[in-house]
């Protein structure tokens, strides 16, 4: 995520490292530099310029506090103007109404389809309880398909009719059904097209006007940078939407349009999408995106990550089998399941302060505990249960089972040994003095 843009933003900086004091000269030098890092990120000249104006007045209206170095006083302006820039705080979303309604908007290939379903997955896990998904893509198909699988997985229930043609009678008929079942939240998926059109806009026009959403989302391809800003803004004109869900933050983007799109709609960005998992959806903040651009990781996102998987029950079990050495390899399997739900690996290191600038070069791949899931399944459950019957020969046993080698079954038993030592460690008074310091990051 905004790798590309934040080694720009890097190495900008790097210009004023030994310099004991700003100056008109050596801001201007760094700024030109973060100008040209902005624009290959597919920000809009105007934006940029404005940008680098608002900085250098900043920088150069202030005397370099005697704990900073004025490498570090211009990152935190370039810090603070970033988090301006995406909107300065988030924005939740509007679930007034009995059902309350969400009209999703957007093209094509968006990820629309699919972010309808971790929308209500998200929502459920705060306040909803019954959602309803509602197909009104009469063109497609498999649109109706892919919602009805999207719902299944999100435990929703899908409203289709594959009879009528006209979509505001469908979103109308759902919203009926909502009402008589008690569906607390509605959720409209419309379609998209390959492009804006006249047909397009008239049909999310008049389905808008037909339901009266408490929010309609415009969902949009980070990866398509000024193209999306543009995007936007055209649907904006008809639609008069509530904010903006960016879709494949994950990918290889650039950042053109997390950072431009809020000044150009004057709309927020709401939720990004972070992966293909249906949990890979998170509430977008923009002072925290602006740490993770600058390299400064994301603390408490992470944390609040770990604690939507985080099983109370699970983990007083798995505490006790600690204190008393039970912890066995069933255990160290799902705990390695829970990290595996918490996203794409390498968007989790890099909310890591420091480490993402380690990782930009190294490919994490997320099916790497594959391997470890492997030889723990040709564990026979008394292993599991009982690490320490582990032997040579039953060494050699696993790793004909796995399909892999010994010295692999031998590194899982050090990794295993490792996370136990470690775990009987946080269950003391500075591991639990340490969560709490995290706790209190929320």
């Amino acid at each position: 995520m905004f790798d590309n843009l934040s080694s720009k933003l890097d190495k900008a900086f790097q210009v004023l490292k030994g310099h004991g004091k700003i100056t008109e000269i050596n801001v201007a030098e760094t700024l030109k530099e973060v100008r040209r890092a902005l624009l290959d990120a597919d920000v809009n000249f105007k934006i940029a310029k404005e940008f680098t104006v608002r900085v250098k007045e900043k920088a150069l209206g202030q005397k370099v506090l005697t704990s900073l170095q004025p490498g570090q006083l211009l990152v935190k302006i370039v810090k603070d103007e970033l988090a301006e820039l995406m909107g300065s705080e988030a924005v939740g979303v509007n679930l007034e109404g009995k059902p309350a309604v969400i009209l999703m908007s957007g093209l094509q290939g968006s990820g629309k389809t699919t972010f309808t379903g971790k929308l209500a997955l998200h929502l459920k896990k705060k306040q909803v309880k019954k959602p309803l998904l509602v197909a009104c893509d009469v063109y497609r198909p498999a649109a109706i398909d892919q919602l009805g699988i999207v719902a299944e997985q999100v435990g929703a229930t899908l409203y289709e009719d594959r009879e009528e043609k006209d979509p505001v009678k469908i979103a109308l008929a759902a919203l009926e059904l909502a009402k008589k079942d008690n569906h607390d939240l509605v959720i409209i998926d419309t379609a998209g097209r390959l492009a804006i059109d006249e047909v397009l806009m008239k049909e999310i026009k008049a389905i808008h006007a037909a339901v009266q959403p408490s929010e309609t989302l415009f969902v949009v391809d980070a990866m398509t940078g000024q193209d999306a800003v543009n995007t936007a803004k055209a649907f904006n004109d008809l639609l008069n939407f509530d904010g903006v869900i960016l879709t494949k933050l994950d990918g290889d983007t650039r950042g053109g349009a997390a950072l431009t799109i809020k000044s150009v709609v004057n709309k927020p960005i709401k939720f990004i999408g972070t992966g293909e998992k249906m949990e890979a959806i998170d509430v977008f903040y923009p002072e925290r995106m602006a740490d993770r651009i600058l390299g400064m990781g994301d603390v408490v996102s992470l944390v609040e990550r770990a604690q939507e998987q985080f099983d109370e029950e699970q983990a007083r079990r798995i505490n006790k089998k600690i204190a008393k050495n039970q912890f066995g390899y069933d255990d160290f399997l799902s705990q390695i399941q829970q990290v595996k739900k918490m996203g794409n690996m390498k968007d989790l290191m890099g909310m890591i302060p420091g480490v993402g600038k380690m990782m930009k070069d190294v490919d994490v791949d997320d099916n790497a505990f594959a391997g470890i899931e492997v030889i723990i399944g040709s564990m026979t459950p008394k292993e599991r249960s009982q690490p320490q019957l582990m032997n040579h020969s039953r060494k050699i046993r696993i790793a004909k089972g796995s399909g892999k080698s010994v010295e692999e079954v031998n590194q899982l038993i050090k990794q295993f040994e490792q996370m136990g030592k470690m775990m009987k460690m946080m269950q003391g008074g500075k591991g639990r003095q340490m969560m709490q310091q995290l706790q209190g990051l929320k």
